[in-house]
């Protein structure tokens, strides 16, 4: 609104509604600074590994970027850390989380990328046969791909494709079937989230989730590579709480692969 060139009415009644007017211009086009802070204190909690707080302080913002925050940082410690017995309503929420996001604002790449992580994440918890019937497959996918057109650069993206492929073949043979998933597109989406993370944010989680997808699609047969990708993994530094948990999760799996 250009300011400038509304000249403020006579009567008192509508300068107040003018007066108001403007005031309600301002505060729409202005950031929120307590939305602004309630983030920064949001990230902060989810680099220390207060997942919780993290959700709580993200979610309180009220916009696409807050719950798409808030969803991750629930994802993650309902998949996690979280007991068995609550992991099926801690993601629960979080799926609620990011569809919020979503609806919020549908041009939002993290906002699919989220609702992708957590439907995926429940459907893992419930088991991927009962997550199959009750149709999370097509919707986990259809995220994805909504993601991937927004922004066809971003790694994470890829790496949830080439696990929503890798959990597809893995639950048998209707659901490859049913949605056309492959052992070949995994990988290919596997390599290519790995081609896009090489040295950036996401490096250390692809590395670990790409090494436990061939573990899952081929057992022994690519045990060399797996190994290669999990030192790999182990060398990228931890820079919060999130990788520190990958980091545990790949010394775990090379010890059951029989290196120490």
């Amino acid at each position: 609104m250009n300011h400038s060139v509304l000249k403020p009415p006579k009567s008192l009644a509508a300068t107040i509604a003018f007066l108001t007017c403007l005031t309600i211009a301002h505060v729409l086009s202005a950031p929120s600074a307590a939305g602004t802070e309630s983030l920064r204190g949001a990230r902060s909690a989810h680099a220390e590994g207060r997942f919780i707080e993290a959700a709580e302080l993200a979610a309180a913002v009220g916009t696409s970027e807050g719950f798409a925050l808030a969803a991750g940082a629930l994802a993650i410690h309902g998949y996690y850390i979280a007991e068995d017995d609550a992991k099926p309503a801690l993601l629960e929420r979080a799926m609620r989380l990011a569809q919020e996001a979503v609806r919020l604002d549908t041009n939002n790449p993290e906002a699919h990328l989220q609702s992708a992580h957590a439907m995926g994440r429940y459907a893992q918890t419930i088991g991927l046969l009962k997550a199959f019937s009750q149709g999370y497959a097509g919707r986990v996918r259809e995220a994805i791909q909504n993601a991937l057109r927004l922004d066809p650069h971003r790694a994470a993206a890829h790496l949830l494709l080439a696990m929503w492929h890798k959990d597809m073949v893995a639950s048998g043979f209707v659901a490859r079937m049913t949605y056309g998933a492959t052992k070949r597109r995994a990988i290919a989406n596997y390599e290519r989230a790995l081609e896009i993370a090489a040295g950036a944010p996401d490096e250390k989680v692809v590395l670990v989730e790409y090494a436990e997808g061939l573990l899952r699609l081929y057992r022994s047969r690519h045990h060399k590579r797996a190994r290669e990708l999990l030192v790999q993994a182990i060398g990228v530094p931890s820079k919060d709480a999130f990788e520190r948990i990958l980091h545990q999760k790949a010394v775990e799996q090379l010890a059951a692969l029989g290196v120490p």
